[in-house]
């Protein structure tokens, strides 16, 4: 019962973010979703209704020895991997869309490697 509480908190934090975050051209939306598995981000322009890139710690080659590990070293990992294709892609201002998670651990990595990687937010 734990988890479903959780789950359903965290979702209704996340709508009531979204009211506010909105992607657009000129500035497109870093949306992080954080499972056990992994971290995923991506980089959505909500007008158009395009993903416009994205990464994720299951890919293989994004780590070094192809160690897929579920830490905060993946999620920066991914971090700039996607501020490298967003930027590869013409964008360099974004609004970040933390999930309706906390900005702390590996949502908190995924910002940072994406700040490092060029995006500016």
């Amino acid at each position: 019962m734990k988890t479903a509480y959780r789950t359903g908190a965290r979702i209704r934090r996340h709508r009531r973010v979204r009211k506010r975050v909105r992607g657009t051209a000129e500035r497109p939306r870093l949306c992080v979703f954080r499972s056990l598995r992994g971290v995923y981000a991506q980089v959505i322009d909500d007008d158009a209704g395009r993903t416009l890139a994205q990464a994720n710690s299951l890919e293989s080659g994004l780590l070094p020895g192809d160690t897929r590990r579920r830490n905060t070293e993946a999620a920066r990992a991914v971090g700039k991997a996607i501020g490298e294709r967003a930027k590869a892609g013409g964008v360099g201002r974004v609004v970040f869309d933390r999930g309706g998670y906390l900005y702390r651990g590996r949502v908190r990595a995924v910002a940072e490697g994406a700040r490092e990687a060029g995006l500016e937010f």
